[in-house]
């Protein structure tokens, strides 16, 4: 069997894909498997370092604001957008897969199209409740639309091929040990809040995680472990300063720029504030953790607003949009949870309930349905 996966751009499309791969090589070990993506994005440095073999096309997306620096962005984009057809079809001609895999990104179009033009076999995953423009202009053309959640139904024509299998959720995810985890991080019997805003930070969650900080400092049952992300790493201590409060010193206020042990970290938490990607958003789910969620107001399409009102709409999490959020404002949430344990409770269980534990066997199963329809 040969598959050839199109994705790049965001770790939420390339891990996806990877996830995949990894269930397929393990089930079956003489799978040929080919990545294509951007010869600039992160998917160019994760997948060699996953053990795949990675065929660059370079694809860039078109910016929508008007300026003169994004009107000379567009132009390199519809170059890149002529030349990728070519470059496509020889990556397809050359591999020659079973069947061809897209996750996302704006890589994944010409490789897709090009694909379904061609003949080949042809999947897209859609990792959000609100699909993505690439999904949207493919899915006429795919034999199969992979979708994540259910809602993502009502964004898609009624005669697309759809089957919902989840978001891949890595194993680590859903077998380490609570009573574990906490020992690790010094939890102790406190309630574990874990905070992020993302790999590169994210300002206003900072701003309200250190105001929020500050006022537990005194509450001898919070353990607090908070990534700033990159581009807050030197500013969180000045924030926590204006706050009135210094870290140095509290071993239950644990500030990080990133978590690299996120399975640990969820593992040990009891309450969640984060982003709303599609991935945080399933790990979330697969843990059953309870979260106050902060989609991010600069996604295309708004889609964290969308993914989180999945999850709040079965009581499943709290939200607070960005517009709205201030150290007061997530305070007064924090609080209200604090004082009612149970409900902190029923909302992990409810989120729970949504988890797809089984995502990869539900797209490799698709995977090989599609193959079995040739023999």
């Amino acid at each position: 069997m040969k598959i050839l996966f199109a994705c790049g751009g965001t770790a939420g499309h390339i891990n996806p894909a990877l996830s995949v791969a990894d269930a397929i090589k393990k089930r079956y070990p003489d799978t040929q498997i080919l990545f294509a993506g951007n010869p600039k994005g992160m998917e160019s440095r994760l997948v060699p370092k996953a053990g795949y073999k990675f065929e660059p096309i370079a694809v860039q997306g078109i910016q929508r604001s008007l300026s003169l620096v994004n009107m000379k962005r567009n132009l390199t984009a519809l170059w890149l957008l002529a030349a990728s057809g070519p470059k496509a079809k020889k990556i397809l001609l050359d591999f020659n897969p079973d069947v061809v895999m897209g996750t996302g990104g704006y890589v994944s179009g010409p490789i897709l199209r090009m694909a379904h033009r061609l003949g080949f076999k042809t999947l897209t995953h859609e990792q959000n409740a609100f699909p993505g423009v690439t999904t949207k202009l493919l899915s006429k053309d795919m034999d199969r639309v992979l979708l994540a959640v259910e809602g993502a139904k009502k964004h898609l024509r009624q005669d697309i091929n759809t089957c919902v299998t989840g978001n891949p959720v890595r194993a680590c995810i859903l077998h380490t040990d609570r009573t574990l985890a906490r020992q690790v991080l010094g939890v102790g019997d406190r309630i574990c809040i874990l905070s992020f805003g993302g790999s590169l930070g994210a300002a206003k969650v900072n701003e309200a995680v250190a105001a929020l900080i500050a006022w537990h400092r005194g509450k001898r049952g919070v353990h607090h472990i908070h990534a700033t992300g990159a581009g807050g790493a030197d500013l969180f201590p000045s924030l926590l300063e204006k706050n009135g409060f210094d870290p140095v010193g509290n071993v239950h206020v644990d500030i990080r720029e990133y978590i690299d042990d996120m399975a640990r970290c969820l593992a040990g938490a009891d309450l969640v504030i984060c982003r709303a990607g599609a991935i945080t958003l399933s790990e979330l789910q697969a843990a059953g953790r309870a979260a106050i969620l902060i989609p991010s107001p600069y996604v295309a399409e708004n889609h964290q607003y969308h993914n989180a009102m999945e999850m709040v709409g079965r009581g499943a999490a709290l939200i607070v949009e960005e517009k709205e959020l201030s150290g007061p404002k997530l305070i007064s949430m924090v609080e209200g949870l604090l004082a009612d344990r149970e409900r902190i409770a029923e909302i992990g269980l409810r989120a729970k309930e949504m988890a797809i534990t089984d995502a990869n066997e539900r797209i490799i199963h698709e995977i090989l349905s599609l193959l079995e329809e040739d023999l």
